[in-house]
């Protein structure tokens, strides 16, 4: 520690004069250098771990059982419970984490996917002059440039747009974002720069031109949020943490303290989800790191506890990729309601949000259809008015509860600051609140410096400062080549597998199937149209998934994309698990529906559905269903007012195309509103006038007999005298 911060202080000190000579573009390069040198020799100070690979969920949950007390327990496995776990076992102390539901199964897998300061909270401290937001931000500048470091394979830089449409602008954003750049400091990822309106175009031609002045780009860093909790998790397992999912906690344990006579918190009761098995976890410090649960837990402590967190509901949407660039943001610093949205490429896909709505606390929660069209009204007023902004592109949306530390002054939750508060109650539970992801590790810090201090535990100073996470040691960005190149893995795949899991790619890659093709040799898809494949879904096991849904939210990311991929994916998904974890026939179908439960709720699917009911009006004009009966009575050759697969099956032969029957089923069924097997007249406009207001898109029905229907028409029949006068 002493290293890095000599280091740093050199670097910051003679900053001016090595920038005069090396030019700034090499200042900058050399700036990082030095401290990732600086963050190399902290980590040294730290021996290695203690396991080569995490240690099964069984083994865990037999430390858990056989361990008569540990130094520290951290109820809560979201980032900030997993970075506690990290900071306290990597100083020494015997460390136990149970989490309810799954890693990273709450608001730390529904984030915006940013590891930023926060623009708008240092706008706010300038404007009322809020040290206390200031140096949130500065503290979340050093920690975007840390966790950049530390774990390259899942957070990389990203340059964010801010559009310009009026002049006056121009100088008030641009002082803002120098200013954010100056408050990062050595931790500047890249400086802040100014583009014309031609060249904003050039970078983001989605944009609306009409009276764009120009815009100011500047950088933040992006990540796989849920894959960096779980890296994390995994990371204080190989440290020796005794970490478990789908632990719990029931109650509190306390004992009478003999010098003071007062009760003090000494574990906790908790109880495996999956068998139902209960026991006793003791520890001399419980720290509550539950989110927005917070206050479940200090009521547990004590019943009388006033609430010191007001939760607040973000949703977010994500659409195809080519509503945005594939290297560049938009930020909306001023929506209509004063609420700032983002607009980011993420995973190929183009990510929108968020909203900040007062909420109740759930474990489920569920986005809803006002927020939905709140964010796709404000994309469609930055986009160009050639980019139709449909209803029916939102693969997928969900809603994250942040646990926002209540302020009794304010009136609503924008103005609440994302501020961390660790408290410390009378029977010594310490409790995590507020915070936010980026500053996770720093938040860590501080909730076990006052574990150390309340318990007296034995321990030296935090030691996660250029800690790699699973997966980040020896990751490089070529590192895709040799997964190709050694496996015969797709280049899109070996891609992502190098981005997911860095230098533990490898391990993947060897579980992977061959697929019996020329190219690629190994790697089965899940789906089509993504790169997971199914090797994931056996490694995702040894790295704690317990169901489907950690299968399709967590390992993969798959519901988080496109929840009808995932939806699609889900059968072969509970196949191989069932094959791992010897599921019986009873156990797959429940896995199936609650995982189709939790899409149709939890990911945005009954959002999506509900835009063509049995319902959906026909706004169509005559001449426009005129057109789709002739288009429909083409497959209808009988008249009869419906088509079923037979009569699909028939045009398609006609235009000699092969489709197989299943597939057909799953597309009829999709259009088939009233589930009788067969698609009527009426359902097929319904079609129809969902997808021209928008509400509806990439209908494979629609499509396919659109296409048909012009296969048939460029079908003309030859004359006779034009085909040899026959015989």
């Amino acid at each position: 520690m002493a290293f890095k911060k000599a280091v740093k202080g050199t670097i910051l000190a003679g900053g001016g004069a090595l920038a005069t000579v090396l030019g700034l573009s090499q200042f900058a390069h050399y700036r990082r250098k030095q401290m990732t040198l600086a963050y190399v020799e902290a980590a040294e100070c730290i021996s290695e771990p203690v396991n080569r690979e995490p240690p099964s969920r069984e083994a865990q949950l037999l430390t858990l059982q056989n361990t008569s007390e540990f130094d520290v327990l951290v109820i809560g496995g979201g980032a900030t419970g997993c970075g506690c776990a990290l900071d306290a076992v990597t100083r020494g102390l015997k460390t136990a984490l149970v989490e309810r539901d799954d890693f990273s199964s709450g608001t730390s897998s529904r984030s915006t996917k940013l590891i930023h300061g926060g623009v708008r909270y240092l706008q706010k401290a300038i404007m009322k002059l809020d040290i206390e937001q200031y140096r949130m931000v500065k503290e979340a500048l050093h920690e975007r440039a840390n966790l950049l470091e530390i774990a390259p394979h899942l957070s990389a830089p990203l340059p964010i747009m801010l559009p310009i449409y009026k002049w006056w602008q121009l100088p008030y954003y641009w002082v803002g974002i120098k200013l954010y750049d100056l408050v990062a400091g050595s931790n500047c990822l890249r400086g802040s720069y100014v583009l014309s309106k031609s060249r904003a175009l050039e970078h983001f031609p989605m944009l609306q031109k009409d009276k764009l002045v120009g815009a100011i780009v500047y950088y933040d860093g992006q990540h796989n949020d849920a894959r960096m909790n779980l890296a994390i998790a995994l990371t204080a397992a190989r440290y020796g943490a005794a970490t478990a999912n789908y632990m719990e906690v029931l109650s509190l344990l306390k004992k009478t303290d003999p010098e003071t006579g007062k009760q003090r918190v000494s574990g906790v009761r908790c109880k495996d989800v999956l068998t139902g098995q209960e026991f006793d976890v003791r520890a001399k410090c419980v720290i509550n790191a539950t989110g927005p649960f917070t206050d479940t837990v200090r009521k547990m402590d004590d019943k009388n506890a006033t609430a010191i967190c007001q939760p607040s509901a973000g949703v977010h949407i994500v659409m195809p990729g080519y509503y945005s660039p594939e290297n560049m943001g938009l930020l909306d610093p001023a929506t209509s309601d004063g609420r700032v949205i983002f607009f980011l490429p993420w995973q190929k896909m183009t990510i929108a949000g968020t909203t900040d709505t007062p909420t109740d606390v759930t474990h489920h929660p569920i986005p809803s259809e006002e927020d939905i069209n709140f964010i796709l009204n404000e994309v469609r007023n930055y986009l160009s008015c050639d980019v139709e902004v449909r209803r029916g592109d939102v693969l997928a949306a969900w809603s994250g509860i942040r646990p926002l530390v209540t302020d009794p002054k304010s009136a609503d939750t924008q103005s609440i600051s994302r501020n961390h508060v660790v408290d410390i109650s009378e029977s010594g539970l310490i409790t995590i609140a507020g915070g936010k992801w980026t500053t996770y590790r720093s938040m860590a810090e501080d909730t076990i410096d006052a574990a150390i201090k309340e318990h007296n535990l034995k321990a030296g100073p935090s030691r996660t400062v250029g800690l790699f996470l699973q997966g980040g040691k020896d990751w490089s960005p070529t590192l895709y080549i040799r997964l190709v190149q050694d496996y015969g893995l797709e280049s899109e795949v070996a891609q992502h597998l190098a981005t997911t899991y860095g230098d533990k790619a490898f391990e993947v890659a060897k579980m992977a199937s061959v697929t019996g093709k020329r190219w690629p040799i190994v790697g089965v898809r899940l789906v089509s149209e993504f790169p997971y494949i199914e090797a994931e879904v056996k490694y995702g096991i040894k790295e704690y998934a317990c169901t489907a849904v950690d299968m399709i939210s967590r390992r993969t990311r798959l519901a988080f994309l496109n929840v009808q991929a995932a939806e699609e994916a889900l059968p072969r998904i509970v196949e191989l698990m069932g094959r791992e974890l010897n599921w019986d026939d009873y156990k797959k179908q429940e896995e199936l529906e609650t995982a189709r439960k939790f899409l149709y709720y939890e990911m945005g699917y009954k959002s999506r559905s509900e835009q063509l009911t049995d319902r959906s009006e026909i706004s169509l004009l005559p001449s426009d269903i005129d057109r789709y009966k002739k288009r429909f009575h083409k497959f209808d050759a009988d008249q009869k007012g419906f088509i079923t697969i037979v009569d699909v099956q028939r045009v398609l032969e006609s235009i000699n195309v092969q489709m197989d029957e299943n597939t057909l089923h799953e597309i009829l069924n999709e259009v088939d509103l009233n589930k009788n097997g067969q698609v009527e007249l009426n359902e097929f406009l319904q079609l129809m006038s969902a997808i021209q207001k928008g509400r509806v898109s990439g209908s494979r029905l629609a499509i396919l007999m659109k296409t048909a229907e012009e296969n048939l028409d460029r079908r003309v029949p030859i004359p006779v005298d034009r085909s040899c006068g026959g015989l």
